[in-house]
Parts: C-alpha cells; structure tokens; sequence
C-alpha cells in the first residue's frame, strides 16, 4: 500500500447496539483490542433498550459508570436512536432500510422521544457526541429536532467525505461493514458485536493490525471538515452505493429461486427421459 494512499484513506471504527444487556463476553475482548492499540471508537448506545433482540445476555451492572468511563477514554459516545423499537416501515432519508424508529413520525412524537434520549442521556452526565439512527432510517424532521436540541454531527451516509447539509449538520458518512482496503476518503466502519464469533474477534484483531495506522478518531474528522458542501458526486456516489447495498441485500433470494429454478428444471428433464 503506498504512502500516498495511506494518507488520503482515513478510517473510523464504530460499534452499535451498545446497552447494558449486550454480549459482554465479546465485548470485552474487543475493548482491550481497543485499547492496545490506542483507538478511540464511536461508541452508539442505545438511551433506554426496549428491543427484544437487545435482552438475550445479562445485565451488567452499573452501564452507566462504564459508559462514563468510555468518555473519559476520549472515545465518542453517540445518541442511538431512544428504545431502538421500529414503529414504522419507512426508510427515511438514506432509503436503506424500510423500518424506522423515528422517519414517518409527526414532530412531536419525534420530538418526544428525542428529548426523553437526550435527556437520560444528559442525567447520566453525558453529552451525545453525534446521532447513530437504529436501521439507518430517520428523515428531514429528526436532523431539524436533534439540531434544536443541540446535536451537531450524525454518523451516517453514503458519500466519500464528509458535509454539512442545508440544515446545517455534520454528516461523517458511515458505508462499510468491515475493514478493508479503500479508495481516498473517510470510511467508517460498522460492527454489530453481539453474534461474534472467536473467528470473527481473530479477523477483528487481524484487521486492526493491518489499518492501524489509518484509523482516526471522530472528532478530528469533525474538525478536518467543518464546513465542506455536500457535492454531485457525493450524490452520484451515494446513488451507486446504495444501489450496490439493494443488490447485495437481494443476492440470497436471487440464488435461492434460481436453486428452486435449476432444481425444478432437472426434476422435469428427468420426467421427460424415457
């Protein structure tokens, strides 16, 4: 990889579903792959965690004196979502996924379930850093509310760089799952920890160590990009994503009918042999 290359690709590292009922076992292994190599990740945490697919491992006790000593580490703490409970099946701004706990919304429900999160948020004595929607699914009327109760940056987006919008917020784009090589730009990757395996944390490990030098933190991001203009590229390249992301999310149904197809056209020439 040259120099060059390595200069101009910056990378972040963001972990979601953060709660005080998530895999601890896992997670552990993960923060002191964190810390062992000095990063400083995005850390979405979800307010107050009413999905059930939150709830399959035990409590930890005192979430929030972790949570505290997260922050005090320099690492960013984001807003995810309120309970992370899917309402609606609109797929909002990002058009991503078609569930939402928040796109669709009127503003004033909207609005109070985002002053109920920051405010458990605030009790807690933490500030959120910046917005991490549940199924990246919110629209033009939370990003006015977060803005009003005084978010400025959300982790989300399919661009190469990053851009204030017309409403005036940050947007830090969020387009890969994993780490890899990537073209010039800032990409921020995101893991969902909770199912890892020991292969999964071994890849993590492996990853990390090959991109080290290229992972950043989000709030240098925000200050290297304070004031850049959302571009036609940005938006081409968000509409070919995006496109990539439709196709990638269908390939599992498209082989499992062309397998129903071949199996069915083979069981006919069998019946056709004499």
């Amino acid at each position: 990889m040259s120099a060059s290359h390595q200069s101009s690709t910056k990378y972040l590292i963001r972990f979601d579903d953060i709660c005080s009922t998530m895999n601890w076992a896992v997670w552990q292994q993960i923060e002191e792959t964190l810390d062992e190599a000095a990063l400083k990740p995005i850390l979405a945490v979800i307010p107050d965690s009413q999905d059930p697919c939150m709830r399959r491992w035990p409590a930890v006790k005192g979430f929030w004196d972790i949570a505290r000593a997260w922050h005090a580490k320099g690492w960013t703490i984001a807003l995810h979502g309120y309970q992370h409970r899917y309402v609606t099946r609109k797929a909002g701004i990002l058009r991503i996924n078609r569930r939402s706990e928040f796109a669709g919304l009127p503003i004033d429900e909207q609005t109070r379930k985002l002053t109920a999160a920051c405010a458990l948020f605030r009790s807690q004595g933490l500030e959120p850093d910046a917005w991490v929607a549940p199924a990246h699914s919110f629209d033009r009327v939370t990003v006015r509310i977060l803005k009003d109760l005084g978010i400025r940056a959300i982790s989300d987006g399919l661009s190469r760089l990053p851009y204030r919008c017309e409403d005036g917020m940050l947007w830090v784009p969020q387009q890969i799952w994993r780490l890899r090589r990537m073209p010039a730009g800032v990409w921020t990757v995101c893991y969902h920890h909770n199912e890892w395996s020991n292969a999964d944390l071994e890849e993590f490990r492996r990853d990390i160590g090959i991109y080290r030098e290229q992972i950043t933190r989000f709030d240098e991001v925000c200050l290297a990009y304070p004031n850049r203009k959302k571009t036609a590229f940005d938006r081409l390249f968000a509409a070919a994503l995006l496109l990539r992301i439709h196709m990638l999310s269908h390939t599992p149904n498209i082989c499992q009918t062309w397998r129903r197809w071949l199996t069915s056209r083979q069981r006919t020439l069998r019946q056709s042999l004499p």
